[in-house]
């Protein structure tokens, strides 16, 4: 019998706790070389990325032009075939089409879940944070991949949104990389 595929939410977070500064800028997180092999490698676990809408329309914005961006570092360059190659679900109610190896999912989050975890593969990878908020409403993440970047926004988007119950999790393990990012493993 083949065993389920694990649900991991990646999230970049500030010191204080946030994804998005309060102008809604990320550029804080851009990863620097060592990060960005780093995640080049953990993509290569991942079999299908699980995207709300808004995710899913920032990362076409870029990856899938990268290749044919002579300024793209060589491992930018391996995240867009990475990207290209992956496949994607993207969950909306308003998007008619989807491109880049990517299927539409409007129907109920955990069914589709469900289903796709009986799926042979690797780890399936939600993203976006509203969509992760649904995620943990409906108790469907199994681990939490957290790289705190040594900044503080001050406000901005909150990582988690608020909740009725505390989460319990269990450190799994962590990793220093030379910038002072730190990342966090944790499992339910």
């Amino acid at each position: 019998m083949a065993r389920n595929r694990a649900v991991i939410y990646v999230l970049s977070v500030s010191l204080d706790g946030y994804i998005e500064g309060p102008d809604g800028g990320i550029d804080w997180s851009f990863p620097d070389q060592e990060l960005h092999e780093h995640f080049n490698q953990q993509e290569k676990a991942v079999d299908v990325h699980l995207y709300g809408r808004g995710l899913y329309e920032n990362m076409s914005t870029y990856w899938p032009y990268a290749l044919d961006n002579p300024a793209a570092a060589k491992e930018e360059q391996e995240y867009a075939r990475l990207w290209l190659d992956m496949r994607k679900v993207v969950f909306s109610r308003t998007l008619k089409h989807v491109d880049w190896n990517a299927a539409l999912a409007g129907g109920d989050i955990a069914e589709e879940v469900a289903r796709l975890k009986k799926e042979p593969g690797g780890s399936l990878s939600v993203g976006g944070p509203g969509l992760a908020a649904s995620f943990m409403e409906l108790d469907l993440i199994d681990e939490y991949h957290m790289y705190v970047f040594p900044v503080v926004l001050g406000g901005g988007k909150r990582m988690y949104p608020l909740q009725a119950e505390a989460m319990k999790l269990r450190l799994a393990d962590t990793q220093v990389f030379r910038s002072g990012v730190v990342r966090l493993r944790y499992t339910r």
